[in-house]
């Protein structure tokens, strides 16, 4: 299987709005390269849209100079995008104003648990629920009075803001689907996430509140992504029917691994692409190395 099968598959297919989002913490590597084809070749084959979005609310990780190079790999590669790029640290205020209307309806409460409360908390339980992040946060801030919370945020401790995620799904009148592009369509079960953390007292934002968000407001028709962003679909279709946004149509790729299986990640120091260019290699291969299975 090769990932250039979508341009023969789609030449009559409704254009596509897709996107490329990623984090400027480091240098891009070949599953970055595997992700922006993906969308690109979707959206120029059914002569759509193919968007770039910088994905940088992590102000303490995200630099200008990964920025500037991950424009440039993507270049080199041969992609282009259409518009400008969108920078998520320069639309907090929108994301705050998403929070606001949650907390108006009483979706979201303060939690001012740090990860070592939790983890006692876990401990002391002898178990704990399990999600797809890991588990389940346990609920220690989620009744805690109103009083109590503002006092503490008037304090100045920090705190984030979970979604109440009983109260969300009771808020969804019907069962949430989702559809996957070549599988179908599925009942979604974001219970399964817990009450997850959607903002933070200085950063107002989260990711599964900014790519949704995102999402909606450039029109995105087609989300295309790795495997292990597929469980998140059912929070985001959660997010999506709470706000009264669209829902995209998903599309998930196999991820990019090394020799030993493990999948390539910054983190691990995975080569990136400007090293290769380095070592003299083409666009052209780094783009086959991109779509061998």
């Amino acid at each position: 299987m090769r990932f250039a099968r979508y341009p023969a598959e789609a030449m009559d297919a409704t254009p596509e709005i897709t996107r490329f989002a990623p984090s400027p913490t480091g240098y891009l590597h070949l599953g970055h390269a595997r992700a922006a084809l993906f969308a690109w070749r979707r959206a120029r084959a059914t002569g759509g849209r193919f968007l770039l979005r910088i994905e940088d609310i992590d102000t303490t990780r995200c630099r200008p100079e990964y920025e500037a190079a991950l424009l440039e790999d993507l270049r080199w590669l041969g992609l282009d995008w259409d518009g400008t790029p969108r920078r998520q640290s320069e639309h907090f205020s929108e994301y705050r104003a998403a929070l606001d209307r949650l907390a108006a309806r009483g979706l979201v409460y303060p939690c001012f648990c740090t990860r070592a409360d939790i983890a006692r908390e876990v401990a002391a339980a002898g178990t704990a629920p399990q999600g797809p992040d890991g588990p389940l946060y346990p609920g220690i801030c989620r009744e805690l009075p109103e009083a109590e919370a503002a006092h503490r945020i008037a304090a100045g401790q920090p705190y984030a803001l979970r979604l109440h995620m009983a109260c969300a799904c009771e808020a969804v009148a019907t069962p949430l689907q989702a559809q996957e592009e070549n599988v179908g369509w599925h009942i979604c079960r974001p219970e399964v996430f817990g009450d997850v953390v959607l903002g933070r007292k200085d950063v107002p934002a989260s990711y599964h509140l900014c790519v949704t968000h995102d999402d909606a407001l450039q029109g995105i028709t087609l989300v295309t992504r790795g495997d292990d962003l597929k469980p998140a679909v059912d929070l985001h279709r959660l997010i999506q029917a709470l706000m009264g946004w669209p829902a995209p149509r998903y599309a998930h790729h196999a991820l990019m691994r090394d020799a030993t299986g493990r999948r390539l990640a910054k983190r691990d120091g995975a080569e990136s692409l400007r090293a290769l260019r380095e070592k003299g290699i083409s666009a052209a291969e780094v783009r086959a190395m991109a779509d061998a299975v």
